[in-house]
C-alpha cells in the first residue's frame, strides 16, 4: 500500500463524509468510517465531524486497533470496527453513524425486519438490534459483532446504526438505503402499517439476489 494509495483512499472518506452530512446522517461530530488499508485501517479521528474532515484527521491504525500513524486520537469506536474486518474478510469499508430515521429505530430497540420494501429485503434481509453498551467500550464489540456474521448492517441500542461493504462507495448506498427504508417504515405505521411481502415474493426476491451474487 503507498502514500499515493493511502491518500486516494483518504479522499473517499472525505467525499463520502461530505455527502453522509449533506443527508443529514451524520450531525456534529457522531460517527465514524474506516477503510481497509492492507492489513491495516485507515479511520477517522477521535471528535471529528464527518461532514468536514481534513486528512489530517483520518487515522492509520493496525489489526489490533493500535495508532500507526497520525497526529490524533482514532475513534472510540475503532475496536469495534477492527473486529468486523476480522470476521469479515468481504467487507472492506465500514459506516457508523446516527441517521435520525435508522437511530429512531435504535433507540425504541426495534429491528428494521418487515419485508415491505424489495429493495431491503435484498440489500438486507433483516437490520437486527445489538443490546445496548457504552459506546467505546468491549462490551459494545461483544454485542454487535456477532451479528455480523449473518448480517451487514446492525442498529445499536439507543446509538445508532453500523453496517459494511465491499468498499466505502458501496457502504454509502447501503447506509442511503437502509436510512430510506427506516423512514417509509416509520411513515407506514402513520397510514395504518404497511402490506407485508408474502414468502413467494421475498423467495422471488431472494433467488434475484442469489443470482447477482449478493
Amino acid at each position: 500500500m503507498t502514500l499515493t494509495d493511502i491518500a486516494e483512499i483518504k479522499n473517499q472518506i472525505i467525499l463520502y463524509g461530505k455527502k453522509l452530512g449533506e443527508k443529514n446522517m451524520s450531525p456534529a461530530t457522531s460517527g465514524n468510517i474506516s477503510v481497509r488499508c492492507g492489513d491495516n485501517v485507515l479511520i477517522t479521528g477521535s471528535g471529528t465531524c464527518l461532514s468536514d474532515l481534513s486528512p489530517e484527521e483520518i487515522v492509520l491504525i493496525d489489526k489490533d486497533a493500535n495508532l500507526i500513524e497520525g497526529a490524533i486520537k482514532p475513534s472510540s469506536e475503532k475496536k469495534l470496527h477492527t473486529a468486523i474486518y476480522a470476521i469479515r474478510p468481504d467487507i472492506n469499508a465500514i459506516i457508523h453513524c446516527h441517521a435520525p430515521y435508522t437511530s429512531a429505530f435504535a433507540v425504541c430497540r426495534l429491528p428494521l425486519s418487515k419485508p415491505i420494501i424489495s429493495e431491503n429485503v435484498f440489500y438486507f434481509g433483516e437490520i437486527p438490534v445489538a443490546p445496548y453498551a457504552l459506546t467505546g467500550t468491549e462490551k459494545l464489540v461483544e454485542n454487535t459483532v456477532k451479528f455480523f456474521a449473518k448480517h451487514t448492517a446492525v442498529l445499536l441500542a439507543n446509538h445508532g446504526i453500523i453496517l459494511g461493504a465491499k468498499d466505502i462507495k458501496n457502504a454509502y448506498y447501503l447506509m442511503e438505503t437502509a436510512e430510506t427504508y427506516a423512514q417509509i417504515y416509520l411513515n407506514s405505521m402513520l397510514l395504518g402499517g404497511a402490506k407485508e411481502l408474502n414468502k413467494k415474493e421475498i423467495e422471488e426476491i431472494y433467488a434475484l439476489r442469489n443470482a447477482a451474487g449478493k
